[in-house]
């Protein structure tokens, strides 16, 4: 499941990121900034956690960096972090998920999260920051990237649009019905 809403979590990094490339930068700059800080906090908690997974130390004082990072290059590398945190869900096992990390948090306090905890917080993290920027595009009349995981699961998946037992038993006894009324 965790490899399912990573994947969910790069496509909807990526279609956000996106639209908001299609934003008029002259009627909407500060909403653009505004959306891009709340991205960069996101990218920033998804480097510390990484270095958090993989037991290196990073450099991040704080949950955001003073520079806010262009679209393009924000993209990118938001791009690249949330491949290597498929990757390293997909080459990992339950007793490495399962393993309690000790680690500090940017404001000092202590804490421990098994690496599954961490995974889901990036995940859950993510999601309620881009609905935050979601509420920010509808402010610019623009409709928000539809952020559903029913959504990504049928379109990556479109088979399960299709029952999954026929009934034609059923089938039948509906056609039964309606040819009696």
């Amino acid at each position: 499941m965790l490899l399912t809403l990573l994947a969910h979590k790069y496509a909807e990094d990526q279609a956000l990121l996106t639209q908001l490339a299609a934003l008029d930068t002259q009627a909407h700059g500060d909403l653009l900034h505004a959306a891009r800080r709340t991205l960069q906090h996101i990218h920033v908690v998804d480097q510390i956690f990484q270095a958090h997974l993989s037991g290196q130390a990073h450099s991040h004082t704080g949950t955001n960096t003073l520079h806010t990072p262009e679209l393009g290059a924000l993209k990118a590398s938001m791009a690249q972090l949330d491949a290597w945190l498929q990757h390293f869900t997909e080459a990992t096992n339950e007793q490495n998920l399962a393993e309690q990390i000790d680690f500090v948090f940017t404001d000092g306090d202590a804490g421990r999260m098994s690496r599954q905890e961490m995974l889901m917080h990036l995940i859950t993290h993510g999601a309620y920051h881009r609905g935050q920027v979601g509420q920010l595009l509808k402010t610019a009349g623009m409709a928000p990237p539809r952020d559903l995981l029913t959504r990504f699961l049928h379109a990556t998946e479109p088979q399960r649009r299709l029952p999954a037992h026929p009934q034609p038993e059923r089938e039948a006894l509906m056609v039964w019905a309606q040819a009696r009324v």
